[in-house]
């Protein structure tokens, strides 16, 4: 019960139904408020306490200060959590071994228990191992199902044990278009309540729901299992950034090529820690399913949440995904009774504006290996002339010349080539060379939710193959929607067909190429790439084309909205200059162009406005969590405690509360620490977090190898979230990664310094030797440290080797709240400074005093970090909250959930 200081509590009736409320203009200065804001303010109001959540937080956040620094913090309560299968595995299995810690510690098992709806997709397992035949979407889920047995064994168990826990089971759906499509609420309803629906996912693009106004972005798994405890999460009031949108799309501009220009922005204003908010007349301008999409790159612009107003088009698309009349009516009763409801003519209080007007945006894609990195299309194949040097190997013919990788743009006259003879199985022949699409992806949330890009895409095939055209046969096609509705809409139409025929047959329901599961290029052409070393590329419709991500033999990484993919597959390198040059002949042995087959705009909207109905959601989503024959037929253990197999080389329970005590340890400070690893800027959870593909020659690989397990079962890294001794043998093993303690190598090096002369060793290998040796160690890196996903297992890995402090120049949000979850100190070299400016190498070892200030209640601004070298420097502690500072001081969140669960 809400302590209701403000006098807020009330009565809304919509129809026949009444529904308690709490009225935001109960609150001084709440009408000026964003709408983001509106919403975690009746958040406070609901969920007032007098403790954790009092009549001064309440007052803080009516009174904002839009200019000012964050400062003050305050607890959200969400409504409910997401998960997908990768992230939402070690949360369950987590939640399982809470349950048996529980009970050693003499309380009642049953406390652990979500607290809050929690549901799960899985959408992350399936892999496009087979692609460009009619059956490849049945022999994925064959070999999904036999790779993931014990997984989904272990979820079925979790569904039937834990209270408020649903799962989606596979083949269904991306979880991010599932949650739009039929998950998510906009208005909850809950014990007679009505509020605003709001949320934490365990995926970064849990924000893509914002397009729909609810509140909601992605943490990491141990705080959705705080969440789903019913802790609050602790954040301090964001500062919002205001983006006004002006008049329309241009006819030939879609979605993506909006989103890439979004990100292009935000990501060189800076918006990290920030609220993202569109207003404006623009906005009514702007689909949902436009919104959807932009919401869904928040993470790639940086920000905290890119939100959208309550409006017409909210309910528009609400009716047409299968909610029920009175949800309709609900939502828009609550919305327009509390100053949720778009005003196009509003300009809200903002801390920051930007602006842009629709009309000026252009065909684009982004690469090599940033989101933010948008290359306008009529430039792409210059840009990847230049781009290509960085990847090339010495002794690459260019004209008349050779130059090193290493040589700048300007030193080089011509363009890198080695061009290649592949055999196909067939027996006949092709060339390909640096720039070869070898992956041609119509996959992930991101954009297969959104109809209009997907229809662009069909027509695109479809006049294709009437012009006598198909993909080159180096290029693996795949289509990987986020629903079964799209399937359903392009059969309607007539286009499944011509999809099929240009190679884009549908591979399965869920996260593909986007998460690393494109699976392998044809054998020959894998041969070719990496026997000559080519800097091969991918395109795909996704949001993610960092380094090492899409898959292991493509170096250089694209994205692009669905139609672009298939003229890419048609193109079929990024040398062709697509908007100029000829992306192949007719049956008459005429150039075909891009423009030739580029369908207009009122040929997609047609399509959309005919094919897809109400029905085909109500359809799809009427039985959602049954699942199929396969997963009905799963057997599982039954009882509140998990059974833990032994032998299980998916499922094992972690080690996180091993001789835990109710008491907490006081932290101490840190000496004699040498570092693990040396990184540069931009390191991303992916290059921390294992992901992929299990190399057999790599620490995780040798691990399953002992356990009996096959190469060809050993599954992706994701799959195995649930057993920490693969995580943590794949922890900083990217074949990206640079430790800059062991140049010359790339992947998971190391050197190890307990050995004489620090020879090059896994670093597995190494933190095991400086563990066994009682040597705590540290990371250094630069700026932007632990961009990207929010990996739980980039900070469960590195607390699991032994890391208990990271010193970076900067930090995205996640990874250092994941980090201080798991019980690793994030500090901050001084503003100016870097490793290099002070003059670290990596070799030196270190201490950090004053940590223990932290044991006194109080969180210290600055430690002393101190090295044998003799340089000293004063590292600015990144416990932002005093939550984070009592996680911290339990040491890890999910220890202190444990202990706050059994005291009361």
């Amino acid at each position: 019960m809400s302590a209701n200081s403000f006098d807020a509590r009330s009565t809304l009736r919509v129809g026949d139904e009444s529904y308690e409320i709490f009225r935001l203009d109960k609150v001084e200065g709440a009408a000026r408020l964003p709408y983001s804001l509106k919403v975690l303010l009746e958040n406070l109001l609901r969920t007032e306490d007098g403790a954790n959540i009092t009549a001064d937080h309440i007052r803080a956040l009516g009174g904002w200060d839009s200019q000012a620094q964050p400062s003050q913090e305050i607890q959200f309560t969400p409504a409910r959590v997401i998960m997908q299968d990768f992230t939402g595995v070690p949360c369950v299995v987590d939640l399982a071994t809470m349950r048996e810690a529980v009970k050693e510690l003499g309380g009642d098992p049953a406390k652990i228990n979500p607290l809050a709806p929690a549901e799960l997709v899985i959408d992350h397992s399936v892999i496009a191992d087979k692609f460009g035949t009619k059956d490849a979407f049945g022999q994925n889920v064959e070999l999904e199902y036999g790779r993931n047995k014990e997984r989904y064994q272990f979820l079925r168990w979790g569904q039937t044990a834990f209270d408020e826990f649903k799962v989606v089971p596979p083949g269904t759906g991306i979880v991010h278009q599932v949650n739009i499509e039929h998950l998510a609420r906009t208005v909850m309803v809950r014990n007679g309540q009505a509020y605003p629906d709001t949320l934490v996912g365990t995926d970064s693009h849990t924000t893509m729901v914002n397009g729909l106004g609810v509140l909601g972005w992605g943490v990491g798994g141990i705080e959705a299992e705080a969440a789903m405890l019913g802790q609050p999460v602790s954040m301090l009031i964001p500062r919002v950034v205001g983006f006004k949108l002006t008049g329309e799309l241009k006819p030939g501009t879609t979605a993506t090529d909006l989103v890439l220009t979004i990100t292009e922005m935000l990501r060189k204003h800076g918006v990290v820690g920030k609220f993202v908010e569109f207003y404006g007349e623009g906005v009514a301008a702007t689909s949902l399913a436009n919104r959807a999409t932009i919401g869904n790159m928040s993470p790639e612009f940086g920000s905290t949440a890119a939100i959208f107003p309550i409006d017409d088009e909210t309910l528009k698309y609400l009716k047409l995904t299968g909610r029920d009349a009175q949800q309709l009516a609900l939502v828009e009763a609550y919305a327009k009774e509390q100053g949720l409801w778009l005003d196009p003519a509003a300009e809200p209080d903002f801390s920051e504006k930007l602006e842009l007007d629709l009309s000026t945006v252009v065909p684009s894609i982004a690469g090599p290996k940033r989101p933010q990195d948008r290359i306008v299309l009529a430039e792409a194949a210059t840009q990847f002339e230049r781009d290509v040097l960085n990847y090339v190997s010495d002794a690459d013919e260019a004209g008349e010349e050779s130059f090193p990788a290493s040589d700048s743009p300007a030193a080089a006259n011509g363009v890198p080539t080695r061009p290649t003879t592949v055999t196909a199985p067939d027996g006949s022949t092709y060339e390909i060379d640096h720039g070869a699409v070898t992956v041609a992806a119509i996959t992930s949330c991101t954009n297969t939710s959104n109809p209009y890009v997907m229809v662009a895409a069909a027509l695109v095939a479809k006049k294709a193959v009437e012009k006598g055209l198909t993909r080159k046969p180096w290029v693996k096609t795949t289509l990987a929607p986020g629903s079964k509705v799209v399937t359903d809409y392009f059969d309607k139409a007539g286009l499944t067909p011509y999809l099929d025929k240009v190679g884009f047959n549908l591979v399965g329901y869920g996260c593909t190429t986007c998460i690393g599961n494109s699976g392998p290029l044809p054998e020959e052409v894998s041969k070719a790439v990496n026997e000559h070393d080519l800097a091969v590329t991918s395109v795909l419709s996704g949001n993610r084309n960092f380094e090492g991500r899409i898959n292991p033999d493509v170096k250089m990484n694209y994205l692009a909205s669905p139609p672009l993919v298939v003229a890419y597959a048609l193109a079929g390198s990024m040398k062709v200059d697509i908007t100029k040059d000829a992306l192949g002949t007719d049956t008459e042995g005429n150039p075909v162009h891009l423009k030739d087959i580029w369908p207009t705009e009122a040929e997609v909207n047609d399509v959309v406005a005919n094919a897809i109905g109400e029905d085909m959601f109500n359809k799809s989503y009427q039985d959602v969590f049954a699942g199929d024959a396969q997963w009905q037929a799963l057997s599982i253990p039954t009882g509140n405690t998990f059974e833990w197999d032994p032998q299980s080389t998916y499922v094992r329970k972690p080690p996180y509360f091993e001789g835990m005590t109710m008491e907490t340890t006081p932290v101490s400070d840190i000496s004699g620490a040498r570092v693990l690893a040396k990184l540069g800027d931009s390191v991303t959870t992916d290059h921390i977090s294992p992901a992929g593909a299990i190399k057999a020659d790599t620490p995780a690989g040798q691990y399953l190898t002992e356990h009996g397990v096959e190469r060809r079962d050993f599954n992706s890294y994701g799959s195995r979230r649930g057993n920490h001794e693969v995580m943590i043998r794949g922890t900083f093993a990217n074949i990206r990664l640079r430790n800059q303690i062991a140049p010359g190598t790339e992947g998971g090096y190391t050197r190890d310094f307990t050995q004489d002369g620090g020879p090059v060793s896994f670093i597995y290998d190494a933190s095991q030797n400086y563990q066994a040796a009682g040597t705590p160690l540290v990371i250094l890196a630069g700026k932007e440290y632990g961009s990207g996903s929010s990996r739980d297992w980039a900070a469960k890995g590195t607390a699991l080797l032994g890391v208990k402090a990271v010193v970076a120049e900067s930090y995205e949000r996640i990874h250092r709240s994941n980090l201080i979850g798991m019980g690793v100190l994030p500090l901050q070299f001084p503003e100016g400074q870097t490793a290099e400016s002070l003059g670290l190498t990596g070799e030196e070892t270190f201490a950090v005093t004053g940590v223990t200030e932290l044991n006194d209640g109080t969180t210290p601004r600055t430690v002393k970090v101190t090295t044998d070298s003799g340089v000293e420097f004063d590292a600015v502690v990144r416990i932002d909250t005093p939550g984070e500072a009592d996680y911290y001081r339990n040491g890890g969140i999910m220890q202190y959930v444990l202990r706050s669960l059994i005291r009361k």
